[in-house]
């Protein structure tokens, strides 16, 4: 079981290299409160729902589930400001950047697919995913500071697409 709060996502292949029997799970990571949305989704998109997956993780965890307001509860000396996947506030329930990212992958990557090849352009970092009902799943980010047109060839299908900056597509075929 991984977390990344320090080091670099592609660590985990080296662990993978060395003990391939293994399986590898990411169980952890946190969503800063006070920090922005669109900053928290391309980073945790790209490190984790890419990054873990292309290294060998079976899962992507964000941390935590649920909070309140006061971003509670949380064990005596835990973090003060990891902002839950929702935040409950009476009857009130706000969805927060953790919810949209596993949300996303969730919704096209069911449980049973298995991670497929695919290239890994610097600025469209990407991963694939085969289904159990035999669909395959593409998901990409556009990282790099301008709009990206690409092509996405599987087999003899091919599908154009772009991409703004910052954002991330989700394709199946």
């Amino acid at each position: 079981a991984f977390h990344l709060y320090n080091g670099e996502i592609g660590a985990l292949s080296i662990v993978h290299n060395s003990f391939p029997e293994k399986n590898l799970y990411f169980t952890e990571q946190w969503v800063d409160a006070y920090g922005d949305m669109t900053g928290a989704l391309v980073w945790h998109i790209r490190e984790l729902i890419i990054g873990a997956t292309r290294n060998w993780c079976k899962t992507v965890i964000e941390w935590n589930l649920a909070s309140d307001p006061n971003y509670e509860p949380h064990t005596d000396g835990g973090c003060s400001q990891c902002m839950g996947a929702v935040t409950i506030n009476g009857d009130i329930i706000t969805r927060n950047p953790a919810y949209y990212i596993i949300a996303h992958a969730a919704k096209y990557v069911r449980p049973g697919s298995r991670r497929i090849t695919s290239n890994l352009p610097e600025d469209l970092p990407n991963v694939a995913f085969e289904r159990p009902d035999g669909k395959i799943v593409i998901i990409v980010l556009n990282n790099g500071e301008i709009n990206k047109s690409f092509c996405i060839k599987i087999g003899s299908r091919y599908i154009n697409s772009s991409l703004a900056s910052g954002s991330t597509g989700t394709y199946v075929f």
